[in-house]
């Protein structure tokens, strides 16, 4: 079964069950290339986010989606090979650049497609740092790069959690498309390669409200393994460390060093009973109003 026929089967029920929504469509191309970066909270962004829109998507996945065991796994293997997932090996090297070039290639075939920059889910739904791969992608093709929110599929899918929850919905926000197009051909300049990915990773942060941690996921996934201790635990001590070896630096609030935004978590559409509940209420607010006596009506 395809990316069509996987839509057609399971996205109505993902819909009815947990009602997610969507917002900024537009600003996906109906057609030609374009690379969708997204935050990564839960396993399942790489579901809903495929399933939600009307253009097929193909987005890089961990290697270990396609290796698992017994019902489970060749559940995930199948639908993640249904929806086109581009496994990586993420021991990085030329095991990673083969994902990439997979990507290239299918944008050069005016197709889209989808990259979590920060290369590993959060550990704790805050925003990392971005990995450059993705400004690579974006200066190899000259597609456009979308930035994608998503927003509480980590309350819905809490790590080590295999069923996602209904009680909370998955959202999804889709920015304004960035074009790095100023900086063709310097594909090999390490510094542009990060300035590019701090813009989409800044721009990550404006839409989807998350704090801003200057440090790599997956070096923070470690320590957590190897010390038992929690992410923020983690994240206090390593950037003390970094603090104590660079004393004079200014704490980095968001990617590049700039000040945060000053945004807020985006909340839900309400719902159709909801507003015209809220309708009613302020209709009857205002004909209780117009029924009110004013200290002139009785003179």
């Amino acid at each position: 079964m395809g990316y069509r026929g996987i839509k057609a089967a399971v996205g109505p029920a993902m819909e009815m069950l947990y009602q997610p929504w969507i917002r900024g469509e537009e600003n996906i191309p109906a057609e030609g290339p374009a690379i969708l970066a997204s935050n990564h909270l839960a396993v399942i962004d790489s579901f809903f986010l495929p399933l939600l829109m009307d253009r097929e998507v193909a987005f890089i996945g961990k290697s270990d989606y396609f290796t698992g065991k017994g019902i489970k796994g060749w559940a995930v293997k199948n639908f993640m090979t249904a929806v086109g997932t581009i496994p990586v090996d993420r021991s990085g090297g030329k095991a990673s650049m083969a994902a990439l070039q997979a990507g290239i290639d299918r944008l050069r075939s005016g197709e889209l497609f989808g990259i979590y920059p920060e290369g590993t889910r959060s550990p704790d739904g805050r925003l990392y740092r971005g990995k450059t791969g993705v400004a690579r992608v974006a200066l190899a093709t000259g597609a456009p790069v979308i930035p994608v929110a998503m927003i509480g599929s980590n309350l819905a899918q809490p790590i080590g959690q295999v069923v996602p929850s209904t009680r909370h919905r998955v959202g999804i926000v889709i920015g304004e498309p960035l074009d790095f197009s100023r900086y063709q051909g310097l594909e090999n300049d390490r510094f542009v390669l990060r300035s590019i990915t701090d813009e989409i990773m800044y721009a990550l942060m404006s839409l989807s409200g998350q704090e801003y941690v200057d440090l790599y996921a997956a070096d923070v996934k470690k320590a957590m393994d190897a010390e038992k201790k929690t992410a923020a635990e983690v994240v206090d001590e390593m950037l003390e460390e970094l603090a104590a070896k660079r004393p004079a630096a200014a704490p980095v609030e968001a990617p590049g060093g700039r000040p945060a935004p000053d945004v807020e978590v985006p909340e839900p559409p309400a719902e159709p009973d909801e507003a015209e509940d809220d309708e009613g209420t302020e209709a009857s607010e205002d004909d209780a109003a117009e029924n009110t006596p004013r200290p002139d009506d009785d003179d």
